[in-house]
């Protein structure tokens, strides 16, 4: 797995640069949060094209998995694309709801997310 490695303030953030997907269930998720926990890094960025789709879908409950896990390690997460195509209320509530929270954060650049994962 390809990881560029920031650091913001005294975070240090992963950003995964695949080009595939390769969270298509929340044991796949877990499996990023571990390896990257394991390798040192507070934060993780990754890019919605990394995510399958049925994430955005809320009725299969794998964004509400995936999300647990990240809540329940205390590691935040920026998902970076576009959700603007996105039309149903649950996930737009979700996204909005998500953002305000301020550990999962669904940002339009790595710029954004970086600003996100990195106060202090």
């Amino acid at each position: 797995m390809e990881i560029k490695t920031h650091e913001v303030n005294t975070t240090k953030i992963a950003e995964v640069t695949e080009d595939y997907i390769f969270i298509n269930n929340a044991q796949d998720g877990l499996d990023l949060l571990g390896n990257v926990y394991y390798q040192g890094f507070d934060n993780i960025i990754i890019h919605q094209k990394n995510i399958t789709p049925d994430f955005f879908d809320l009725k299969t409950g794998i964004a509400g998995e995936i999300l647990q896990k990240f809540s329940t390690y205390r590691v935040a997460l920026a998902i970076v694309g576009d959700f603007s195509h996105y039309t149903s209320k649950s996930i737009k509530d979700f996204i909005f709801e998500s953002n305000k929270a301020g550990h999962i954060n669904f940002v339009n650049s790595v710029s954004e997310a970086l600003s996100c994962l990195g106060k202090e």
